[in-house]
Formats: C-alpha cells, sequence, structure tokens
C-alpha cells in the first residue's frame, strides 16, 4: 500500500562512479523501491532533468552533469514471503582486478525484477560485499547460458561499452534450430523493433514495411552451420549488432525457430522434446548458449577469447541425436 510521497525533488550531482553510466540505470539504483516502469515512465514524461535539460534513457552521464529527480510515490514492503536467499555459484571463466566473467547458467536472470529478487549481478554483490564496483557489461536472456562480463571498475565498463558500440568485440552463440538449414554461411539483415504484448510482456519483431522508423533498429546476425540432421541443424550465430531477442526473432522469421523457445518457438516442439520417450532427446530448455566473447582488455590491451564450454543437457542432448558427433 501506499507509503511517504517526497515532497521535493532532488538534486545529485554526478561524481566518478557514475560516470558514463546511462540515466534508466542510474535512477533504477538510486530509487530502489519503484517499479521499473515508472521510471521509465518519469523519463518519458521529462520529470527526470538532466543540468535543467529533458533527456532520454540512453543518455549517458558526464562528470558533475546535475540530475533532477522528481518526487515519487514509495511503495510500502509488504512481510515478505519469498524463500531465503541462496547463494548460487558461478562458473568462473576468467577474473583479475578489472573483469569478472562466468558462465551463466540457463534459468537464471541476470538481474532482478518481474518476481526475481536475486539475478546475477544481485548474487554476486552479495557473495562479494568488498567489491566496491561491480555492473553487468551485457545482458543475456534467462534461458540463455554462457559467457557474461562483469565489470569491476567504472573504467572498465566505459571501455568495454565503447568496444561493443564500435562493433570491435565478437559474440558467438550455439543454438540448434527446427530444420534443415541449407547454406554454409548465411548473413540475415533483418530491423527489429518492440513492443508489448495485452499482457505486457516485452516481445521483439521483424520492423519490415514499418514507417515509425524511430523504433526500428537495424539487426545484423551471421550463421554459420556447424551440423544437419533430419529436422534439426546446429548453428554458430555470430552478433553484428546486439538486439534484444536479435538471434531468437530472426530465426524465427527464417523458419527455423530455436528448439526450446518459449516465446517465438515451435510450441508443439517444444512440449515433445520435454516429453521423456525413452529415446534420450529430452530438452526442457532453449538451445541457446553464449559460446565466445572475443574483446580487447580494457587495460593491459590483450587479446581476450572467453569460450564458456557447451552445458551437460544440450552436449547430451547432441549425443543422442548422433552418436558419432561430438563438439570440440
Amino acid at each position: 500500500m501506499p507509503g511517504i510521497i517526497s515532497e521535493h525533488a532532488i538534486v545529485k550531482q554526478v561524481d566518478e562512479t557514475a560516470e558514463g553510466q546511462r540515466i534508466d540505470n542510474f535512477l533504477i539504483k538510486a530509487l530502489k523501491d519503484i517499479p521499473r516502469r515508472h521510471i521509465y515512465q518519469l523519463l518519458r514524461s521529462g520529470q527526470v532533468r538532466v543540468n535543467s535539460k529533458r533527456i532520454d534513457a540512453s543518455y549517458r552521464l558526464l562528470l558533475n552533469d546535475k540530475v533532477r529527480i522528481p518526487p515519487v510515490l514509495k511503495l510500502a514492503k509488504p512481510i515478505s514471503r519469498q524463500a531465503p536467499y541462496r547463494a548460487e555459484q558461478f562458473d568462473t571463466l576468467y577474473q583479475d582486478d578489472y573483469l569478472l566473467v562466468i558462465n551463466k547458467p540457463a534459468g537464471t536472470a541476470v538481474h532482478g525484477g518481474s518476481g526475481i529478487s536475486y539475478g546475477v549481478i544481485e548474487q554476486l554483490r552479495k557473495q562479494r560485499p568488498d567489491w566496491k564496483f561491480l555492473e553487468l557489461v551485457h545482458r543475456l536472456d534467462r534461458e540463455t547460458s554462457g559467457v557474461l562480463l562483469l565489470a569491476r571498475k567504472r573504467q572498465t565498463l566505459l571501455e568495454l561499452h565503447k568496444q561493443i558500440r564500435e562493433g570491435t568485440v565478437r559474440k558467438h552463440y550455439l543454438t540448434l534450430v527446427r530444420g534443415k538449414w541449407k547454406n554454409s554461411l548465411q548473413n540475415v539483415r533483418l530491423p527489429l523493433y518492440k513492443y508489448l504484448t495485452a499482457e505486457g510482456e516485452r516481445r521483439v519483431a521483424i520492423a519490415t514495411g514499418r514507417n515509425d522508423h524511430d523504433k526500428v533498429q537495424q539487426a545484423h546476425t551471421l550463421f554459420a552451420l556447424q551440423k544437419t540432421w533430419e529436422a534439426f541443424s546446429l548453428l554458430d550465430a555470430e552478433l553484428k549488432t546486439g538486439r534484444t531477442h536479435q538471434i531468437r526473432v530472426h530465426l524465427a522469421h527464417l523458419g527455423f525457430p530455436i528448439a526450446g523457445d518459449d516465446k517465438y518457438g515451435d510450441f508443439g516442439l517444444n512440449r515433445q522434446l520435454q516429453k521423456d520417450d525413452g529415446s534420450g532427446l529430452v530438452l526442457k530448455r532453449m538451445f541457446l548458449h553464449a559460446s565466445v566473447f572475443v574483446c580487447t582488455h580494457p587495460v593491459t590491451g590483450e587479446l581476450l577469447r572467453l569460450e564458456a564450454p557447451l552445458p551437460d543437457e544440450l552436449r547430451v542432448f547432441l549425443r543422442n541425436m548422433d552418436p558419432y558427433f561430438k563438439i570440440s
């Protein structure tokens, strides 16, 4: 139920710990008890100002910027009925004073929200309270496993974001799709746009033919065929752009939905794969795995190739389809 209503706007000056951060992420951290949808509404309505000017959610803060946070309605926290916090142990792929790279398991969100108290970032911060700074460099869908980078320094985060914007990083995913893929190498350039379903869930669709160009994002994926079976194909998907649900939507549009995809996939096939009929072909998750991330170390300049092995459940599924086919 409603709690305290703040009476006055607050002005915060940006210091080095927030320099380069997106304004939406800055507000999410500053207004922890406020739903994200309300924060984005404040941004869209112009109630949040930076240096007395309107900005959008993508604005990146500069040192000494003055951020005006309007009065907001805080909700009294209900008595918690959630299960107690349980620390999840993540496999570490790389770690130094600047970077932490983990192999994120499928089914774990990268951050809390929408009924999830502890995503990857919240769990890692709780496990490492002595770390002064820890932020996600990029995101993975909840049902996607694989390489996930986190920055331990603000400058590390800014440098890696710059590499991502300039397209100098390489991100590869392994995915199994329904159907027999023909081309050994195929570029897919199909623009995307985001929308909300009637239930308020976020979705992405192909934007060809739309006139509202401000909402359209160009998207480019390079697919390389790894292996085909009678009913499935294993692909390496290299993201040339990093749009929400990009690989999933591109493949679904082409008629090759990802096995186990509960948003854009073949739902009848998914139900069939979840049943144990004795064949060993059981798949209870989406077959999408972030296998490789290549970047330049933001401090040393070393070329980093970060790899996450295919999870056991996906490896077993492939092995049962073809005993003679082995993933290196």
